[in-house]
């Protein structure tokens, strides 16, 4: 039922986000980092350092905002999805892959209402140790460069801000559409993916059913979860990587600034090549999977079958 669905769709994010998000953190950070300014090499350097330099917590730096938003999210994107395969099915009989792909369309282009507020915070919370790191690291060089002791420059000190500064500081200059920079992009994103998601997944998790009436083995729905998962994510990571890039409020040393898509995406190929549209495109998929896998599994379990079957049925 829809309630079932929109209860472990919020119980599925929450478990998911938290497994998941020390790679997403160093997702952000490598497709933020332009060439020339280069702070991480890999998934796992980006890490180890990050725990160096920030402790074992700043790998959840900019998790609250995600354990707050992504309960709505994903209830809408979960919602969104049934309700335009509802409309779309004609007579209960099976939907066309056409029309699988247009209620996906659907529900992604609902679920950026949440999503793309939740992705701006998030991103200048993930990135805000990167830009420090670099400052810190420009000046200790300019510090060694400078013959003269009384000229070298201090080194940076970071300032933390909340979710909640941000939020505020957005609102009071720009106003709601402050929060919802890169929209767009997110569009660009999101949308694709629960193209490809929603498809993808119903016809695989197909496969391990022997009876149409009788779902899938858990293994199965697993399985399914996570490939569908990691294949749509792979797909669209050049728009997530144009996505991250706009979003971005601050910029490291040097680093470019971008006027929209088209801007983005001409000045990282030109200068960048286009192999940077798959940068930290592993981690989104170490993301992105387990975090459909682990869907998979809440729904498996049945927590929300089991509450709602303490409320009155209704048969018809």
């Amino acid at each position: 039922s829809l309630p079932a669905k929109l209860i472990n769709g919020g119980i599925a994010g929450l478990i998911g986000v938290t497994c998941v998000f020390p790679i997403d953190l160093a997702k952000t950070r490598l497709q933020n980092q332009q060439n020339g300014q280069r702070m991480y090499t890999s998934m796992s350097d980006c890490l180890i350092k990050t725990i160096r330099s920030e402790g074992y917590f700043g790998m959840y730096r900019g998790a609250a905002v995600n354990l707050t938003l992504v309960t709505p999210e994903k209830a809408i994107k979960l919602a969104a999805n049934d309700f335009f395969r509802h409309h779309l099915s004609k007579d209960g009989k099976k939907l066309t892959l056409l029309r699988e792909m247009l209620a996906g369309c659907g529900a992604g282009t609902c679920q950026v209402i949440v999503t793309t507020p939740m992705e701006m915070l998030k991103i200048q919370l993930q990135d805000a140790g990167r830009i420090a790191a670099q400052k810190k690291l420009m000046a200790a060089q300019a510090q060694l460069s400078s013959s003269s002791v009384a000229g070298a420059a201090e080194p940076a000190v970071e300032t933390r801000t909340t979710a909640m500064q941000i939020t505020r500081e957005l609102l009071r200059s720009k106003g709601i559409a402050g929060l919802y920079k890169g929209l767009g992009a997110t569009l660009l994103r999101d949308v694709p993916f629960s193209i490809v998601y929603f498809p993808l997944f119903a016809n695989l998790n197909k496969l391990g059913q022997k009876d149409p009436n009788v779902k899938a083995p858990f293994y199965v729905s697993f399985l399914s979860g996570c490939v569908a998962g990691s294949t749509a994510a792979v797909a669209v990571n050049p728009c997530d990587v144009i996505k991250t890039r706009l979003q971005s409020l601050q910029r490291g040393v040097n680093e470019d600034t971008y006027s929209g898509i088209l801007d983005c995406t001409k000045k990282i190929w030109q200068k960048e090549g286009p192999m940077a549209f798959l940068k930290g495109a592993y981690c989104r998929a170490l993301v992105i999977a387990p975090l459909f896998g682990i869907a998979q599994v809440v729904y498996f379990i049945g927590i929300a079958e089991f509450l709602l079957d303490m409320l009155p049925k209704h048969r018809a």
